[in-house]
């Protein structure tokens, strides 16, 4: 008996799970501080990399509930794109104060979620196809809206506070990132809907036995999903203090990257948010750190596409031998 705990506990599929997401932090720390020493941890480079990390991190906050069902939502890029367009023009074109402007653009994200999960019950397709068909249509709304065309000129105390750093080390939008998750990890732990969740993400068959609305629940994660993208879309345009047509281009994969780098499984069924905000901090670490040394953009995404399938290959056998 005492073997057998002590074989799980030196078990590579639980050590994974526990920290794998923390030691690939650590490593690309350790590398990021020998190639360019002065890059990390200064009075400078945590608020950029915060920065960069907060939209990653909301999108991943909402591509997380999809994964955890065995799903997926293609569209949290443009729903990204889209949210925080709205909002800009809210504020700029309809002359709605700054901060009903900024909830009309995350409420935008809810609807687009909830547009989702209606044609994925609806239609019976796979969340892969809906999602991937939604993301080139609300691409093409957010071109058509602004005339292809960049929307500035926010009001300053919108700009101001959205540019902030908090004890200048700790800006707005990673405050936002950190309450939404703060707020989504007790959905997750100490609420019915969560068990849910993670009940459905399991075994989808037996959890419709047990009574469980498989429908609503799908439902319930792409709404999640979009409004996380909203709050995206929002602190986007905090942070780059313009709203772009072709904002959020390529988004979704840095957000599905964070989230199964984060320790959430390909499968379906586990994962944690604190796990998928490490992981969001580590594609902005990979970004800030290849911006720094000068690595052309090119080579950015080689290496996220390059993380996802080795997290993907890792989570896979470890869901192999698990089963064995």
């Amino acid at each position: 008996m005492t073997e057998t705990k002590a074989k799980t506990k030196l078990n590579f599929g639980t050590l994974w799970q526990r920290y794998g997401t923390f030691a690939i932090l650590l490593l690309i720390l350790i590398v990021l501080a020998v190639l360019r020493p002065s890059a990390v941890f200064t009075s400078t480079s945590i608020p950029q990399i915060l920065k960069q990390s907060s939209v990653n991190i909301l999108l991943a906050l909402g591509e997380f509930f999809a994964i955890l069902l065995g799903y997926i939502d293609l569209s949290v890029s443009a729903a990204c794109g889209l949210t925080g367009m709205i909002a800009a023009m809210a504020m700029v074109d309809w002359g709605i104060p700054w901060v009903p402007a900024c909830l009309i653009g995350i409420l935008s994200g809810t609807l687009i979620g909830a547009i989702n999960g209606f044609l994925i019950n609806k239609t019976g397709l796979h969340p892969f196809i809906i999602t991937l068909g939604t993301q080139t249509i609300y691409f093409g709304v957010m071109l058509v809206i602004s005339q292809s065309q960049n929307i500035y000129g926010f009001p300053s105390q919108f700009s101001s506070i959205m540019s902030m750093d908090i004890a200048g080390i700790l800006p707005v939008t990673a405050i936002i990132a950190f309450v939404a998750a703060a707020i989504l990890w007790f959905v997750t732990k100490k609420t019915k809907l969560g068990r849910n969740l993670y009940a459905l993400g399991g075994n989808r068959e037996a959890a419709w036995y047990s009574g469980i609305n498989v429908h609503l629940h799908q439902m319930v994660v792409y709404m999640i999903s979009g409004t996380c993208a909203g709050l995206a879309g929002v602190a986007l345009i905090g942070r780059l203090n313009a709203a772009a047509p072709t904002a959020g281009t390529g988004y979704e994969t840095y957000a599905i990257a964070a989230t199964i780098i984060g320790g959430t499984s390909f499968f379906g069924g586990v994962g944690k948010i604190p796990g998928v905000v490490v992981g969001g901090l580590i594609i902005g670490i990979i970004n800030y750190g290849m911006t720094v040394l000068m690595i052309p953009s090119s080579y950015q995404k080689i290496v996220m596409g390059a993380l996802i399938i080795i997290a993907v290959t890792i989570d896979h056998f470890v869901s192999v031998s698990s089963k064995k």
